[in-house]
């Protein structure tokens, strides 16, 4: 898959000496050095990644890390002092003016933290503005305005202004406009951190709800890890201008590339990072056709007290203990009559807090299966316990069936 953005090597130095900073940066000088002696900021320091299409790519860091700058570049609101920015192939940076005009209006679009909403335009005046922009006729923008406003939720208050919102509605707002304009890319600059934490954390549900179905590729700044955690699918995490370290969450987490990393990190709960797929164990299962003297026969070589019963295409049916079984041989029964067949199961991209709570209802170990319910492992409580004290000989990072 080609990548839908790519970054290499993208530096900006802020000041009136751009070229003796990107000298000494070059010479192994520190920022805080440049700054000293040139006066200049370096602002972003040689970052280079790739974005691919239908993908939440999270920029995180503290402030004053360049993350901001960062994703200023992507549209060139901000212009990069060195480096490349291509989007689709095509290196924005040596971009005309018009051609980049054309890129912002149909390629990316952008919501801001402070809403950025007209206040004396209407919410649908607001959805449209993009559309506006571009030129499409009246019907059309208006058209796709409400059906925006429909997605998130914002259905007759189309005729509001900003000011009779509440923050999260005025979120919302600038999530439909972007939304409206249609564009592949979506920059999204701390786009809930003025929101209370619920109204928060709702939005956050609301935006990987929504990229189910829109699959935008989605370039999210956050300076909170907990945020970047929940909805990133991969995470750059910066510092002082630098990209320390590019990772999935859990590899963010498990594998911190570095002492600042690692501290950044050590508060956070794993059982809301890590997934039922990094504790999954395989699990010993039949068909019951086998019949029951088979299965005590199983779980006395393995050891087991009880085994998962599958028909031939791998979907769960039920769970044998090794007492039922021997009431089985005993009274002449099919596995199917003294199985269990109301089990908890998860699917594989359950929360481990979720699956605690599963483990904590079932007198089984608990089953994960897919969407169409065939067995994938089973997650026992010594895994769970080990993998959140942050045993890595507990983690499952491959598929396991």
């Amino acid at each position: 898959m080609r990548p839908k953005v790519e970054v290499k090597n993208v530096t900006k130095v802020f000041g009136k000496s751009p070229k003796n900073a990107i000298k000494l940066l070059e010479e192994g000088y520190s920022k805080k050095e440049i700054l000293e002696k040139t006066g200049s900021t370096i602002g972003v320091n040689g970052a280079s990644f790739e974005i691919y299409p239908g993908e939440i790519f999270v920029v995180m860091g503290l402030s004053g890390s360049g993350k901001s700058t960062l994703i200023r570049m992507l549209n060139r609101l901000i212009d990069p002092t060195k480096g490349e920015i291509l989007i689709d192939d095509t290196d924005i940076v040596k971009m005309s003016a018009q051609q980049l005009r054309d890129v912002r209006r149909n390629k990316i679009s952008m919501v801001f933290q402070n809403f950025a909403l007209f206040p004396h335009k209407t919410v649908l005046e607001n959805t449209e503005h993009g559309l506006v922009l571009r030129n499409v006729p009246a019907n059309e923008r208006r058209e796709k305005a409400m059906q925006s406003l429909a997605i998130v939720g914002l259905k007759g208050y189309e005729n509001q202004y900003p000011s009779q919102l509440s923050g999260g509605m005025q979120q919302r707002v600038g999530l439909a406009r972007a939304l409206a304009s249609d564009t592949d890319i979506l920059l999204m600059d701390e786009a809930f951190s003025a929101l209370d934490p619920l109204i928060r954390k709702d939005m956050q549900d609301e935006l990987l709800e929504l990229q189910e179905t829109m699959k935008k590729t989605i370039i999210f700044i956050t300076h909170d890890l907990d945020e970047a955690l929940r909805i990133g699918d991969r995470i750059a995490l910066m510092k002082d201008g630098s990209v320390i370290q590019i990772g999935s969450p859990e590899e963010i987490m498990m594998n911190p590339a570095d002492k600042y990393v690692e501290r950044f990190v050590e508060d956070v709960d794993l059982s809301k990072v890590l997934q039922a797929s990094h504790v999954l164990k395989r699990a010993e299962r039949m068909t019951p056709d086998r019949g029951p003297r088979v299965a005590l026969q199983i779980m006395k070589a393995q050891g087991y007290s009880s085994i998962f019963i599958v028909d031939r295409k791998q979907k769960l049916l039920g769970a044998l203990t090794a007492d039922d079984a021997s009431i089985a041989v005993k009274e002449n029964k099919s596995v199917e009559e003294v199985m269990e067949k109301n089990l908890v199961t998860v699917l594989e991209d359950t929360l481990l807090t979720d699956v605690i709570e599963a483990l904590s209802n079932s007198a089984f170990p608990v089953a994960v299966v897919d969407q169409e319910n065939r067995l994938k492992g089973v997650i026992i409580r010594g895994a769970v316990i080990g993998a959140l004290a942050g045993n890595k000989d507990d983690l499952n990072m491959k598929e396991v069936d």
